[in-house]
């Protein structure tokens, strides 16, 4: 079984019109890119420097050590599909010099080696010991499960072993960032050691009721990090910070502490952290099942798609701790939404479909991917959002690399497994969870299954589905929630359902094709009427896609555009500037200017607005052309 789905990166070969372009780019471009600036930005200097026994001279952010092992993993991925000499020798490359860093006890983090050796595991809030292991142990599952090498994988063990002999023992502590709990569960799935999945689930019970944060906080003068400085202590305006109240009192919301997880009614804090952790307990859930986190998981989960997310998947409104705030605390121009946590939804949404097939976690998955995850990286493969807004004035713009770089390595991996999502084999059926062209060869509970999927989503909703198999195998399809009708036919005759979740259809396979047609509308959409960013305002839906209008495509300001209710929608084409993605026109009105020359105001009664067009283009696309303002949500007339 895989260590991390239950399809395979190497079970599925996408071929898909829309998704391959950004997958090839991922492969040539991105993690070509990304190999370049570990280089650059002193990132494998540090394991060098580590490896000759140096003090000091480290380069970058403490944690940047992840940056490394996030390029691993997805360079890994690309290799589990096709071998790469050159890629794979550069791999090589960064394991040695990762290996060469390791210490004798197995501890590996060339923040502490090289700068506060005598700190080691004394800042679990900020100094991120415990996330880089993570990364470093997904990196190593997934270089192991692509070569059969274990190169990398001894080194995660080690460092694994040496985390499980120095918690719960010599300390009791939680890590501020998560990320090590579903390490541990992948590393427990590749290796079969129980312990992981013990230390996994101490980290998980332990937090909540852990004072460890706490007192850090009050000996600060002892502990590490005294070479940084993110503001963490330092009130915000307003009163508090990111781990102190206004009263100076530590909180534990930031990271997700402040109740036991059990005991958690709304997704708080950090919101990468948030979604990390929440993928490790349904990892954990999924191996050794319990009721309480599992009523958690759904309390959390309806908490944060009912109250917390944006219309484009996008999660963590707040730019001051990159988090969540309140229910229906949305806004647009000020929305951080980080790449990062688009990936970290999709990573739990799978889990939670793994646990439970349910549509739903699918349709969330769709509508991040093709918005809230893809928005965050340019068309060239060499730029990225880490910072997601819903409007801009026009100064918002992709980078080449950050000085925190969690976000580009993110996207990397995400796009080299893509495969994964499109695919389900959960309960022993098959599942078609994204309608992505692609080839899959895995079993279904021992037997042989063969699929050939044709797409031309996310413009047309036609899909075709060939299915061989070496016996009868129940294949479920899901019927999209922004299809208002869905036809599905086996060999010409038409398969009956109830217009929604999934279609079920078990019987022997040999070669018949699936044919489904999801009809496939322009659409406005309000926000809830507690939403007050979104109060008076519409966005454009068309299929999995959320539009957004743009500065370079419209004649007038953005905000002088008005749409009606009843506004015809209707495509206009294609933006070859865009890789020919589907551009939409609504029906539209601005205001009449004539006659306002030496007036500031006027009565309602002598205005007018005369109608338009309003062009607008997918929001992922948005920042590939010229600069300039950009909404997703108009006026609504």
């Amino acid at each position: 079984m895989p260590s991390q789905y239950t399809v395979g990166v190497d079970e599925v070969a996408i071929d898909d019109d829309f998704w391959s372009p950004w997958i090839d780019r991922n492969r040539d471009v991105t993690v070509e890119y990304q190999y370049e600036q570990l280089k650059e930005s002193g990132t494998l200097e540090n394991f060098r420097r580590a490896i000759d026994g140096e003090s000091g001279g480290f380069q970058g952010m403490w944690f940047q050590d992840t940056d490394a092992y996030k390029w691993i993993e997805a360079a890994s991925y690309e290799l589990a599909k096709a071998d790469d000499p050159d890629l794979r020798e550069r791999v090589d490359e960064v394991i040695d010099l990762v290996a060469g860093a390791q210490e004798v006890s197995g501890y590996l983090d060339t923040y502490f080696q090289l700068v506060e050796p005598e700190h080691k595991w004394t800042n679990l809030n900020i100094m991120h010991e415990l996330y880089c292991a993570g990364h470093l142990i997904e990196a190593a599952v997934a270089h192991h499960e692509a070569t059969g090498e274990e190169s990398l994988l001894d080194v995660a063990v080690d460092f694994a072993d040496h985390v499980d002999e120095v918690f719960g023992d010599e300390i009791d502590g939680v890590p501020g960032h998560e990320g090590i709990e579903l390490a541990l569960v992948r590393l427990y799935r590749v290796t079969g050691e129980e312990r992981y999945l013990d230390l996994a689930r101490y980290f998980v019970d332990l937090r909540g009721h852990d004072d460890r944060l706490a007192w850090e906080l009050d000996h600060s003068e002892e502990i590490g990090g005294a070479s940084w400085d993110d503001g963490a202590l330092v009130p915000a305006e307003g009163g508090g910070s990111l781990l102190l109240d206004e009263d100076g009192e530590y909180v534990g919301t930031y990271a997700q502490a402040q109740a036991p997880v059990r005991e958690q009614e709304a997704v708080e804090g950090h919101s990468v952290r948030a979604m990390y952790l929440y993928a490790g307990v349904a990892d954990l859930v999924a191996e050794r099942g319990d009721a309480e986190l599992r009523a958690a998981l759904d309390r959390l989960w309806a908490n944060m798609t009912d109250k917390r997310t944006y219309v484009t998947g996008g999660i963590g409104s707040a730019h001051r701790h990159e988090g969540f705030t309140e229910d229906y605390d949305l806004p647009n121009e000020s929305a951080y939404a980080e790449t990062c946590a688009a990936v970290g939804s999709v990573f739990w949404n799978q889990r939670l479909f793994e646990l439970e097939p349910d549509p739903a976690y699918a349709d969330l998955i769709e509508r991040t991917l093709y918005n809230g995850f893809l928005a965050g990286v340019g068309m060239d493969g060499e730029e990225f959002f880490y910072v997601n807004p819903l409007a801009s004035d026009g100064d918002h713009h992709r980078s080449g690399w950050f000085t925190c770089a969690c976000c580009p390595p993110n996207a990397a991996r995400l796009f080299a497994s893509l495969g994964q999502y499109v695919y389900s084999t959960t309960g022993g059926e098959l599942y078609v969870t994204q309608y992505v062209g692609s080839d899959l060869s895995t079993t279904v509970e021992g037997t042989a299954v063969e699929l050939d999927q044709e797409s031309a989503l996310p413009w047309d909703g036609e899909v075709a589905i060939e299915v061989d198999a070496d016996g009868a195998v129940p294949v479920n399809l899901r019927i999209p929630e922004w299809a208002d009708e869905a036809t599905v036919t086996v060999d010409g005759d038409e398969v009956s359902h109830d217009g929604s979740g999934f279609v079920r259809v078990e019987r022997e396979w040999n070669g018949q094709w699936v044919e489904l047609t999801f009809e496939m509308q322009s659409e406005l959409v309000a926000a809830h009427p507690a939403v007050e960013a979104d109060a008076g305002r519409v966005a454009v839906r068309r299929g999995p896609l959320v539009y957004c209008a743009e500065a370079v495509d419209n004649e007038r300001p953005l905000h002088d555009y008005a749409l009606d209710d009843d506004a015809t929608l209707r495509t206009a084409g294609e933006a070859d500037a865009l890789d020919g993605a589907t551009v939409l026109e609504a029906d539209a009105t601005v205001s009449d200017r004539d006659g306002w020359d030496g007036e500031l105001y006027r009565p309602v009664e002598d205005t007018e607005r005369e109608e338009t067009d309003l062009e607008l283009v997918p929001y992922y696309a948005w920042d590939n052309r010229d600069p300039g303002a950009m909404a997703v949500w108009h006026r609504r007339a």
